[in-house]
């Protein structure tokens, strides 16, 4: 049997657990007798047609312990999405080096890089083992209950709209936040978590399943500032019309570009921007604020759910174990045990990579609020335990108020 040589990558946008997946995978691999070595590429694939690899098997466990509580991608990243073209030369690559195992932690693209891979190395009777580790923050891997990177993300998401919203209450206005989401509305179904009082934003959650219409989401402030007093606003960067066009791009002037020719909507406060210019013109409301969370969610620190750390280094173990066990490629899928509850427990599996390879998964129905501007009690029920342990919490003062003595006005 020839040894297992391992190559391991890290694709598409960081998280804040995405190290986990590596460190569990690195030392998963030094309890495998014929395990040879074990590499990563700096920056994903462009790294490996670049021959730019680091000797993983050099670091200690205390090192990569450490490395995995930290959040980003350690290895470096990329936003390449390689044609077949590519995929030949990483296949060369590979059979330079005599790598045999490669695991590619990533969302969709990288798990349609490693169905390529596969069926070319097939075709030139190549020995090699692809494995998908699940990663994103925009949940939106079909076959999985949820992904890594997410529930922090999520966290810290709920965290921002309950401090946001302790702020608008106590200076009161308008408040947007936009929150990342192009396709999928998970991370901004988030900010509904961050509530614990009847009366606390978000007020309206704005989703990319749902239409957006114009009139009707200031039809949908006006009414929540005249009930309230105030408006917090959670919405999705990818809302759009109903041909699919992007808000961002129907009321900007100019419009930016990524290099895959989609419109920018991460990385700049155009959205929010937008939005509260409509509001104040619109509405004659004066005080109207807006932010955009853009990078922050990615990686941030001291904000992490324990359980998205566990679940993100268990993938990585698994993927290992699937490689050796299983004797195919595949993607590990999270699978959750049972309805959505307080008792939550998951599993994983290994699929297919065509099962999830170039699929968008976005929020069922029996999440969404029949409004189209809020959150089910499923959808509560889905996300609370992955927040994990340790969630903040806000009070407020019960004290009674006292009785005026002057007759003002009287």
């Amino acid at each position: 049997m020839h040894p297992r040589r391992i190559l391991i990558a890290q694709g598409g946008g960081p998280t804040a657990v995405i190290n986990q997946s590596l460190a569990g995978v690195v030392l998963a691999a030094r309890g495998v007798s014929d395990v040879d070595l074990v590499y990563g590429a700096r920056n994903g694939v462009r790294g490996i047609v670049n021959e730019d690899f680091l000797d993983l098997g050099q670091e200690t466990a205390a090192n990569l312990e450490l490395v995995a509580n930290t959040p980003s991608s350690a290895l470096g990243s990329t936003r390449d999405k390689p044609d077949l073209k590519y995929c030949k030369e990483i296949i060369q690559v590979l059979q330079a080096h005599q790598i045999n195992h490669f695991f590619y932690i990533g969302g969709n693209d990288s798990s349609d890089t490693l169905r390529i891979l596969s069926l070319e190395a097939e075709k030139l009777a190549f020995p090699l083992r692809c494995i998908h580790i699940p990663k994103t923050i925009d949940n939106d891997l079909v076959s999985n209950d949820h992904t890594p990177g997410f529930p922090s993300a999520a966290r810290f998401v709920a965290q921002a709209f309950a401090g946001a919203n302790l702020d608008n209450a106590a200076l009161p206005g308008v408040y947007v936040g936009v929150v990342m989401g192009r396709h999928a509305g998970f991370l901004t179904a988030a900010s509904a978590l961050g509530r614990k009082f009847a009366d606390d934003g978000p007020h309206l959650i704005y989703l990319p399943e749902r239409v957006f219409v114009l009139e009707n989401f200031l039809a949908d402030v006006k009414q929540a500032y005249q009930r309230f007093g105030r408006c917090v606003i959670a919405v999705s960067e990818g809302i759009h019309d109903a041909s699919g066009t992007p808000i961002a791009s129907l009321l900007a002037k100019t419009v930016e570009r990524d290099d895959h020719g989609n419109v920018q909507l991460s990385g700049n406060g155009a959205l929010a921007d937008l939005l509260c210019e409509e509001i104040k013109s619109k509405l004659n409301i004066k005080r109207v604020r807006g932010d955009t969370f853009g990078y922050l969610q990615r990686s941030f620190m001291g904000c992490v759910s324990d359980v998205d750390q566990r679940e993100a280094r268990e993938v990585g173990e698994k993927a290992l174990q699937f490689a050796i066990n299983d004797q195919r490629n595949g993607t590990v899928a999270i699978k959750r045990s049972g309805a959505y509850s307080i008792n939550y427990a998951v599993n994983y599996e290994l699929l297919d990579l065509d099962v999830v390879a170039g699929k968008t998964r976005v929020m069922e129905d029996e999440l969404i609020a029949a409004s189209g501007t809020d959150v089910t009690d499923a959808f509560r029920l889905y996300l609370q335990p992955l927040l994990g342990s340790g969630m903040p919490d806000g009070f407020r003062l019960r004290s009674p108020a006292v009785a005026k003595i002057r007759n003002v006005g009287g």
